[in-house]
């Protein structure tokens, strides 16, 4: 006798080369979509049907050993044609009715496991339940989703840290009908039939010295909220950093730019110059060229080991605005004086 083939990897909505955190992440995701607490009475025997079968989906893929006892079936099972055991799969036991005693086998839902999983594996394993065994706490236990966010910083803040309070606004599941819309006969009065209710919180985040754009920030626990007896979700915080109107972060380095008179290029100079622990005094050798470059050592953002980059500071050379008569008067002669040179 045949059976339907199931093909768990499309329940999933997964390839075939998944990673275990891809697996994990379709099964969560499916499975807080179809929870039958979240379905009205009129679409819960649909929604028990889909999520058996990604309860059952999950059992298989999320153990290795069953799904490499699974994989060794190959791709010519995936059209969802009848199965009947392959003559070459050596090792492989393959289950009759008879192995599941006079009482039958029964999953997550009413009808259990498909007849492909009784087939192919036997056993109800933790999705499930045997004959005369307790039904699984899955349908009550789902963790909540993970929720994305983002928080702005000003460079300073990322080089020093900050703790910064957040409003974060959301929804959560109806405490007064416990997500599913309904109480009795009508729609939940508290959510209108939505399952969910607003939910905003005003969070004190610590922010570590160091974050740079794109870093997440993970706040346990203050995602979405999970069903039943699940855990709640975590909060990621992706961090963007303000433009400065002074400084440039290229990796561990902070570039800026400094204008300096024509005479201190020259000459030479000492000048004040910003840097992220404060200003400090830069040594600037006589005949600096504009555009050279000027390291401060050890004043640029956090790197691994504890280490920081370094500070270039660009020399850009301008004329100041208030030229008094004898400075232009003197400006007339260098160039007069260059002239003369280049006749």
């Amino acid at each position: 006798m045949s059976v339907k083939f199931q093909d768990y990897y499309e329940t999933l909505g997964i390839d075939r080369s998944a990673s275990d955190k891809e697996i994990k992440s379709a099964y969560r995701k499916l499975a807080r979509k179809w929870h039958p607490d979240l379905h009205p009475s009129a679409d819960k025997k649909k929604a028990e049907e889909k999520f058996k079968q990604i309860n059952e989906a999950y059992e298989v893929l999320k153990d290795p050993e069953k799904r490499k006892k699974y994989d060794q079936l190959g791709s010519r099972w995936k059209d969802g044609q009848g199965f009947q055991p392959p003559p070459d799969m050596d090792g492989v036991r393959f289950y009759k009715s008879g192995d599941f005693g006079s009482g039958g086998f029964e999953g997550t839902f009413e009808g259990g496991f498909s007849d492909f999983f009784k087939m192919f594996f036997g056993g109800g394993g933790p999705a499930g339940r045997t004959a005369g065994g307790n039904r699984s706490a899955h349908r009550s236990a789902v963790r909540g989703e993970d929720v994305e966010s983002e928080i702005e910083l000003t460079l300073e803040e990322a080089y020093k840290g900050v703790t910064r309070s957040i409003r974060i606004s959301g929804r959560a599941i109806c405490p007064s009908c416990s997500g599913t819309g309904r109480i009795g006969n009508g729609f939940c009065p508290r959510c209108g039939g939505t399952g969910s209710v607003p939910d905003e919180k005003t969070l004190e985040v610590k922010i570590p010295p160091g974050v740079r754009e794109g870093s997440r920030i993970r706040l346990k626990g203050q995602g979405g909220s999970g069903l039943g007896s699940g855990q709640k979700g975590d909060l990621f915080l992706k961090v963007r950093l303000k433009p400065h109107p002074y400084f440039r972060l290229k990796d561990n380095d902070i570039e800026v730019d400094v204008v300096i008179r024509p005479d201190q290029a020259l000459f030479g100079d000492r000048i004040p110059v910003d840097t992220l622990d404060g200003p400090v005094n830069l040594k600037v050798p006589p005949d600096s060229r504009g555009g050279s470059k000027l390291r401060l050592r050890g004043k640029g953002f956090p790197a691994k080991g504890g280490n920081r980059g370094n500070q270039y500071v660009r020399l850009l050379i301008d004329l100041p605005g208030d030229l008094s008569k004898e400075e232009k008067k003197l400006y007339q002669q260098l160039h007069e004086l260059r002239k003369d040179g280049d006749a």
